[in-house]
């Protein structure tokens, strides 16, 4: 019950940041607001936003999705303890690599899986958001969301970091629903 108290108290104080500064916002997951939700149910409740999100389309055609993922070798402690940092944060679930997201995927029945790395066009975000938190309306905008999203501000950084030291990369993956 933590975690998903801890995920909703992050997207209702933290939402209307991002809409105000960049007008959208990303998803962790779809979850039944009943449930006790732990960290293991976290990756299903992914499965479920992609599941849900297929459904309410409702029509045939193709798909991206956008991932932070981890790098496909073994980590090393400090790695670890890197990511860990960024989990918990921003309330995500342990890193899983981009072959794990295509397999999830394709267990899905969706059509035509394909993942590329799309760190290139991706990094360029995270100084743009962290200089937001510089500008008047991002550093009022901060103060009035509440310390969880003041302290996912100063995590930021560390995705910077983790990236550079090739611990994560970012991927983008397209599929097609079958008719």
């Amino acid at each position: 019950m933590a975690l998903q108290y801890g995920i909703a108290e992050f997207y209702d104080q933290s939402s209307g940041l991002w809409e105000v500064i960049w007008g959208h916002h990303m998803h962790h997951g779809f979850y039944d607001p009943s449930s006790n939700v732990s960290a293991s149910d976290h990756r299903a409740a992914q499965i479920r936003m992609i599941e849900e999100s297929l459904r309410f389309a409702g029509i045939t055609g193709s798909y991206f999705l956008s991932i932070s993922d981890l790098s496909e070798e073994s980590l090393q402690p400090w790695e670890k303890k890197l990511l860990n940092r960024i989990c918990n944060a921003y309330y995500l679930p342990e890193w899983c690599s981009t072959s794990d997201y295509v397999k999830l995927l394709q267990s899905l029945s969706l059509l035509d899986v394909k993942a590329a790395d799309w760190s290139e066009h991706v990094v360029p975000f995270w100084p743009v958001v962290i200089r937001s938190a510089f500008t008047w309306k991002g550093f009022v905008s901060l103060l009035r969301s509440g310390l969880n999203t003041i302290k996912g501000a100063l995590v930021m950084p560390l995705m910077i970091q983790a990236y550079q030291k090739s611990v994560i990369k970012f991927a983008i993956i397209t599929c097609r629903k079958p008719e």
